[in-house]
């Protein structure tokens, strides 16, 4: 579903050039949970950038459901995260004005569907992320984990194949975090969505099918949760 070969990305600053992503190769399967985790610059946000095409690769190869993004222009990477990508961050990016119901809807309002079937959507979502009691309320009247639920709501709307999350759980107290990636886990258990996390917290990543440790824009390590090794 997901797969890299041998992307790096470097950065120019001034007449020194930085490596965020180091010849990174990896396969993430169809409904699968993939957590990544380390220390801050060690090129986890930029691995999660590239996927969904907001950076594009100094070199490598990006494949999303079998299709190479290599000729992608900005229209196809455009289509891509309206299609095929879904993108949760650690701030949620809520329009304020609008309430819960309608956040989730504007993309798919945007894209010119047809009102009554988007609303239809927008309830089906609302519910699997526990928050119809709340359609009616701004981002203002939300809690933390009612707005990254909201958000949550809105990344899949479209029921996109790859969901992609980066951080989701760092403005939150660990409650309301473990909901948030219990909620991400069935997303990848029901629908058999791909999911790409990126996450400082261990709790979090221990949700994962498996994790990567990435240290210095490289992939060094590759865990298996225990619950997981011993056939729970």
């Amino acid at each position: 579903m997901v797969r890299l070969d041998g992307v790096s990305k470097l950065y120019q600053l001034g007449s020194r050039s930085v490596t965020g992503l180091d010849a990174v190769s990896l396969h993430v399967a169809k409904g699968a949970f993939c957590a990544f985790v380390g220390p801050s610059g060690c090129g986890k946000s930029t691995l999660l950038n590239l996927v969904a095409g907001l950076d594009r690769p100094s070199s490598g190869e990006i494949l999303l459901d079998g299709r190479s993004t290599t000729r992608f222009t900005s229209d196809d990477w455009t289509t891509a995260r309206r299609e095929v990508i879904g993108i949760v961050f650690q701030a949620f990016h809520l329009i304020a004005g609008l309430t819960a119901e309608e956040n989730v809807a504007f993309p798919l309002l945007l894209q010119g569907q047809n009102s009554a079937a988007v609303m239809k959507r927008v309830s089906e979502v609302l519910e699997l992320v526990g928050m119809t009691h709340r359609r009616r309320h701004r981002p203002g009247e939300l809690s933390g984990g009612e707005q990254q639920r909201v958000a949550i709501a809105r990344a899949i709307v479209h029921k996109p194949k790859i969901l992609l999350a980066d951080e989701p759980t760092g403005n939150l107290d660990s409650q309301h975090g473990t909901e948030i990636i219990a909620l991400l886990r069935t997303l990848a258990q029901r629908f058999s969505q791909t999911v790409l996390l990126v996450t400082h917290s261990s709790t979090a990543a221990e949700a994962a099918d498996y994790t990567w440790t990435m240290k210095d824009g490289r992939l060094v390590d590759r865990v298996i949760p225990t619950r997981l090794a011993v056939g729970v």
